[in-house]
């Protein structure tokens, strides 16, 4: 049977507008995805959804479609995509209109059962992640389009995979196949060069995006359009299976892929080999994204200059605190950066930052206290006091939580383009969740003579975050710098190079098949990306931090 040809357009609400077009008009496609959901933009379109309960879903897609619905019906490409948000039902008939005012005829169907809303009745927004048979069930009757809202991103693959091979849901090893594969293309352009330690290797300042060639079997090459952009080696594909997960086990709906099974082989230019993976039954339960408002922040940004940068800060916040002994918020966080240089030869150079993040389910808390205590420093506080923007009232944020409920508590509908409404069968086994051994580790190398040297140049990262916790993984180029690695970089050496993280509950994986680390850092990012209070509130640079960190590292590898 020939593979499937499954593209990705979108790896975020607000990604590159051109993709559709770029991925369609490229070359050869027979399904093209769209990720348009994260865990931040479920938020956002949940109070978008309170000034209209007629939105909830991403209307980039809308526009896109209607530069490209007629070239995707040309072209016979189908067009599977999570844009639908917390509204899918919405966004299939605003699908319709369009392609009624086209004049193209397209059917369209779209996914529902993932809000569990009444259940958490004080959230903006809660939905379970669904798996790829729905998606597989609207494909199977004839759909064109198909719209979902909260779905895992690998279901986008999965179920176009099954609905073309006709795999049944205990076929575990060959949906897992599809779900690493979906993984790789989940984020567009980090396949393909986009945010890579070793981007000067790669071209990419234009990459484009990725695609998979899915076999019956599971396996699957990773690959992209000739002619565009960025590259697809070892590395990129490396550092997006390590992307946002953690041990051997990836869990989802539909089957628990084991990723230290997944073997990558550099089949040619642009074109790596995953096969290998080998599957098992889903945990007996469903994760639910719910997203809460969490209160009220603001922040203001103090410019210190020149000399005595440690005296002006701890003037300021003496200043602050007492600013706050009539109403102090519930979180106040200071935060000082020394980007500051000695007799710098620019301002900017010559100065740091001193950051000042507060939070409080009271808006005036973190409103007109902060504000006005602020700007009355404007001339009663450090030589050369100004701030980068004044603060302002004070801006609502959100918490996400994760929870889990039962297969059988969702109730997932494939709902066809002529009004019919399909029930998606849950889970029929499952397997409980559980760490694995740990795997043997290479020999160590040789002693021999050693190097001050960072990290980064013997070994590439990529970091990201789920909720409150981050995850790292940290991959080796070589064999020899794999023997190095297994055994240098420990949990406790990773505290000891990040300090935020010593005292943390760090978690270290080994993936010896890939090369790979992976650290999970619980807690670092305290109520998640929304509340910001960290310097890095998604912790995407905290790898290539770990990667500037020096290191004795032997003198054979550099």
């Amino acid at each position: 049977m020939t593979p499937l040809r499954i593209g990705n357009a979108s790896g975020f609400y607000g990604d590159r507008f051109d993709a559709m077009r770029e991925m369609l008009t490229g070359g050869e496609l027979d399904v093209l995805t769209g990720d348009y959901l994260a865990e931040l933009t479920m938020l956002i379109l949940g109070r978008d959804r309170l000034k209209d309960p007629g939105t909830g879903y991403a209307r980039t897609f809308l526009r896109q479609l209607e530069d490209c619905l007629g070239l995707a019906h040309e072209r016979g490409v189908r067009i599977v995509a999570n844009a639908g948000g917390l509204n899918p039902a919405g966004l299939a008939r605003a699908v319709r209109e369009l392609a009624e005012r086209l004049g193209i005829p397209v059917r369209v169907a779209h996914v529902e059962g993932d809000d569990l809303k009444d259940r958490y009745p004080d959230s903006l927004a809660a939905h379970a992640y669904l798996g790829g048979f729905g998606i597989a069930a609207c494909l199977r009757e004839g759909a064109d389009i198909v719209v979902t809202g909260r779905v895992t991103d690998a279901a986008l693959v999965t179920g176009p995979a099954v609905a073309h091979f006709g795999w049944g849901p205990q076929e575990y090893d060959k949906l897992a196949g599809a779900v690493v594969a979906g993984h790789v293309l989940e984020c567009g352009a980090q396949a393909t060069g986009g945010n890579y330690a070793f981007f000067g290797e790669g071209g990419a300042t234009l990459p484009g995006f990725p695609l998979a060639e899915l076999h019956e079997n599971g396996d699957s090459v990773i690959t992209k359009h000739p002619g565009t952009g960025g590259l697809v080696d070892l590395g990129t594909v490396t550092a997006q299976l390590l992307y946002e997960t953690a041990g051997a086990r990836y869990p989802g709906p539909d089957v628990t892929a084991r990723l230290d099974t997944a073997r990558l082989t550099q089949e040619g230019p642009d074109r790596v080999r995953i096969d290998g993976v080998r599957g098992e039954a889903p945990p007996p339960t469903l994760k639910v994204g719910v997203n809460r408002l969490g209160g009220f922040r603001n922040e203001v940004v103090f410019v210190l200059t020149g000399l005595e940068i440690e005296s002006k800060a701890a003037l300021v916040r003496q200043q602050m605190r007492a600013a706050f002994t009539t109403s102090r918020p519930e979180h106040v966080d200071w935060d000082l950066v020394r980007t500051d240089r000695p007799d710098a030869d620019s301002e900017e150079t010559a100065s740091a930052l001193l950051r000042l993040v507060v939070r409080d389910p009271v808006q005036e808390s973190v409103g007109r206290v902060l504000s006005g205590a602020a700007v009355e420093l404007a001339l009663a506080s450090y030589p050369g006091f100004h701030v980068l923007a004044p603060p302002g009232k004070g801006t609502p944020y959100g918490v996400f939580e994760a929870a889990h409920v039962p297969h059988t508590d969702v109730g997932q509908v494939a709902v066809l383009h002529d009004g019919r409404r399909i029930p998606v069968a849950p889970a029929h086994d499952t397997l409980v969740l559980d760490s694995v051994p740990e795997p043997p580790l290479p020999e160590p190398l040789p002693a021999g003579p050693l190097r001050r040297a960072p990290l980064g140049l013997v070994a590439g990262a990529r970091s990201g975050d789920k909720g409150g916790d981050a995850n790292v993984g940290v991959w080796a180029r070589t064999e020899d710098a794999w023997r190095w690695l297994a055994h240098e970089l420990t949990a406790d050496r990773f505290r000891q190079l990040i300090p935020e993280s010593r005292e943390l509950n760090v978690t270290r994986h080994a993936l010896p098949n890939l090369h790979a680390l992976n650290f999970l850092v619980e807690g670092i990012l305290g109520e998640g990306v929304a509340a910001r209070h960290r310097f890095d509130p998604q912790a995407k640079a905290l790898g290539e931090w770990l990667r500037s960190r020096h290191l004795d590292i032997p003198e054979a590898l550099l």
